[in-house]
């Protein structure tokens, strides 16, 4: 049973004292997957990133505009390597794209985040089906 993970979406976002983009209207974001409600995600991860994406955001660490325009190379990018832009592949560009401005904006180094991912791979293996995942000591330790 595929069961969609819906939020509201349809408020302007204020941008952060540091942001000089104009308010952000996410309804409207080109290639977002969206239904009658707003924003519909495949997958819990897809809403995590979508919200990641806002929280950084709101937090200052970029403007909504280098938020598009990291997004919109991501898809370029991966369009270059064969990608077919069905929409089933949207989020992982927010997460590279996440990753890039981390980067850039010298929050986490690319080291860092590869660390993190493999710990989430080690945590994922051993996590059982159906339930959640969580970080221990032990997924760093590979």
């Amino acid at each position: 049973m595929n069961t969609n993970t819906r939020i509201a979406c349809t408020k302007s976002i204020a941008p952060s004292p540091r942001s000089d983009a104009p308010p952000a209207n996410l309804s409207l974001q080109k290639g977002m997957p969206v239904d009658g409600d707003g924003p519909v995600f495949r997958e819990p991860w897809e809403a995590q990133a979508f919200g990641m994406a806002l929280a950084l955001h709101e937090r200052g660490l970029f403007t909504w505009d280098e938020w598009a325009q990291a997004l919109a190379a991501q898809i370029r990018a991966a369009q270059v390597l064969g990608d077919p832009d069905l929409g089933n592949t949207y989020y992982r560009h927010w997460l590279a794209a996440i990753e890039a401005l981390v980067s850039a904006k010298g929050a986490s180094s690319p080291k860092e985040l590869g660390r993190y991912q493999r710990a989430w791979d080690h945590a994922t293996d051993r996590a059982a089906h159906g339930q959640p995942i969580e970080l221990c000591e032990e997924d760093f330790a590979r």
